[in-house]
């Protein structure tokens, strides 16, 4: 009897552990569970989540953007290509539109000829001793005009003085080759003055002038005095007066040319006027 009742005391308290004590199970499963639900998201983390987007939003519109303009810009440097392309290589002559034909004799006035005065043509220019494009009329077509038709006895040219007011040395240039012809030599000192500049002012000029073989007394005496200063003028009223805007400008039969063209639009304008 006594070992029954122990027996069965020993079945009630191992019925009352199985109560109560922790169940690892369970307390697993509640970590597990726990650890399993979803975070909140913090309100940094959104708003570096709406940055982030509108970001990437932003550099798909610059990509657009880009796109197009590359686009256009490709458009147009065809357009230019093509407009190149098109451009003529040579110019052709320029006669004024809205000048009518000047009669020659009236622009040849008594100003030193080169060539043969009675050649069947006669250019008229009006230059600047100091204008640049002068210069480089004179050493890229000038030359060739010379050898094709002058020194032929096809044509002669008339230089007229036109010194613009911008020019400081420009008038006493004009001067020095009047002065120069005063003693036949009006075109040697025209191409040492292109050939050398006229930077150097009287000085220089005096020195050409004993380069040519003039008798340097009486140039200089003509220079210094000025007197060929009116025919310089009577040369800048003169050009005016047939419609020259700037330099150089050139008076083939009778029609205005202007500007430092190429040799080929000389050369058009020229057997124009012989034919």
């Amino acid at each position: 009897m006594h070992e029954e009742n122990n027996n069965q005391a020993s079945s009630l308290n191992r019925q009352s552990e199985s109560v109560h004590k922790p169940s690892v199970h369970h307390n697993v499963h509640h970590r597990a569970s726990h650890d399993s639900k979803p975070k909140k998201t913090s309100g940094d983390e959104v708003n570096m989540k709406k940055v982030l987007v509108g970001a990437a939003v932003l550099q798909v519109v610059l990509l657009i953007f880009i796109s197009f303009q590359l686009s256009s810009l490709g458009d147009l440097s065809g357009a230019a290509v093509g407009a190149a392309i098109r451009e003529p290589t040579a110019a052709a002559p320029s006669p004024s539109p809205a000048a009518p034909s000047v009669d020659m004799k009236t622009l040849i006035d008594d100003d030193s000829i080169k060539g043969d005065k009675d050649a069947p043509v006669t250019i008229v220019e009006f230059s600047d001793y100091e204008c640049p494009f002068c210069a480089r009329f004179y050493s890229d077509t000038y030359g060739q005009i010379v050898e094709k038709y002058i020194d032929t006895g096809k044509v002669n040219l008339v230089y007229r003085d036109f010194p613009l007011s911008f020019h400081p040395n420009a008038q006493k240039a004009g001067e020095a080759a009047e002065c120069a012809g005063e003693q036949g030599k009006y075109y040697e000192m025209h191409d040492l003055l292109f050939e050398k500049g006229v930077s150097g002012g009287v000085s220089a000029y005096k020195q050409y002038a004993k380069e040519i073989g003039l008798k340097t007394s009486d140039f200089d005496s003509c220079l210094d005095s000025g007197e060929m200063a009116g025919e310089v003028r009577k040369d800048f009223t003169d050009g005016q007066r047939a419609g020259v805007q700037g330099t150089p400008a050139f008076f083939i039969d009778g029609k205005l040319i202007s500007g430092a063209q190429p040799f080929p639009a000389f050369e058009a304008a020229i057997e124009a006027a012989l034919n």
